[in-house]
């Protein structure tokens, strides 16, 4: 990609302009975007990469897949491994043939000055491409995720700017996930919680949910706050699928499952095991 002497403008999401855009991106999504920032070249302050995904018929853009694409980029120009991203662009719908390309993605707070570039490149891949961004740094001292559209500025014939417009973006997902993505989140960790610390965490944050529910239940009985009927749906949806089973059965169905879990964990532990004697017998075989 050769240089460009547009001016790029980033804009928040208060403008109405950004409104008729979505975007749902699933967790999967920003764990591969970490990685590879991890085993991004030395040289390299960013990386970038191509979003995956389909339009919902609402027009919300759900992103669930990426990869990344290697590229060089300085103050002057930016240059994009093209024949890499087609390669793994055919490889990826061989497999899933329903995704297609939704947008794509970098590291790093906002938007920079080779983001126009790029950012045109990926509108020749599809139609309004979104341009995720997410915040390895911590500059905030955290992991701040956002979407933007871009839009052209012209006086006259000739293109002055391109205009990058914040739009809402939603981050779905499970209680697993979550705690996965809030350990990503904090700057600095002692270590990676087990498995079991992850369902403690879980339990404490479920107790924590449950008393507020009590406290707002017993409120509206005192007339201490108004009811609010939708609120009282989800509550009456929320016990309505809890299943009616006695406390010695619920008891053993947690044991099992987690008896279970453990056994996976200690079967795991074996293969890596015997992957790693192998892998040191093949090299001795070799030497000698």
């Amino acid at each position: 990609m050769a240089s460009s002497d547009r001016t790029v403008l980033q804009f928040s999401s208060s403008s109405s302009s950004s409104q008729s855009f979505t975007a749902k991106v699933h967790p999967l999504v920003i764990f591969n975007i970490c990685d590879c920032y991890v085993r991004r070249p030395d040289q390299a302050d960013r990386v970038i990469g191509t979003l995956l995904g389909s339009v919902l018929p609402d027009g919300t853009v759900d992103i669930r897949n990426s990869y990344a694409v290697p590229h060089n980029e300085s103050i002057e120009q930016v240059a994009l491994d093209i024949e890499y991203h087609h390669n793994m662009l055919i490889s990826h719908q061989k497999v899933n043939p329903k995704e297609i390309i939704v947008g794509w993605y970098s590291t790093g707070l906002g938007v920079t000055g080779g983001s126009a570039l790029i950012h045109e490149f990926y509108s020749r891949e599809v139609q309004n491409p979104i341009h995720l961004t997410v915040d390895t740094g911590f500059t905030n001292g955290g992991g701040t995720i956002k979407a933007y559209v871009s839009n052209n500025l012209s006086l006259g014939e000739r293109q002055i700017a391109a205009q990058f417009q914040e739009i809402p973006l939603d981050l779905r997902m499970v209680e697993a996930e979550r705690i996965g993505f809030d350990m990503l989140k904090a700057t600095a960790v002692d270590k990676i919680p087990s498995d079991l610390e992850g369902m403690e965490a879980s339990m404490q944050h479920l107790l924590v949910l449950i008393d507020d529910i009590y406290k707002y239940v017993d409120d509206v009985v005192e007339g201490r706050v108004a009811p609010d009927n939708k609120i009282g749906r989800f509550i009456s949806d929320a016990v309505g699928s809890l299943p009616k089973v006695s406390p010695r059965v619920f008891d053993k169905l947690v044991n099992d499952s987690l008896q279970d879990h453990l056994l996976l964990l200690y079967l795991s532990s074996i293969t890596r095991t015997q992957l790693s004697l192998a892998e040191k017998l093949n090299t001795a075989a070799q030497i000698l």
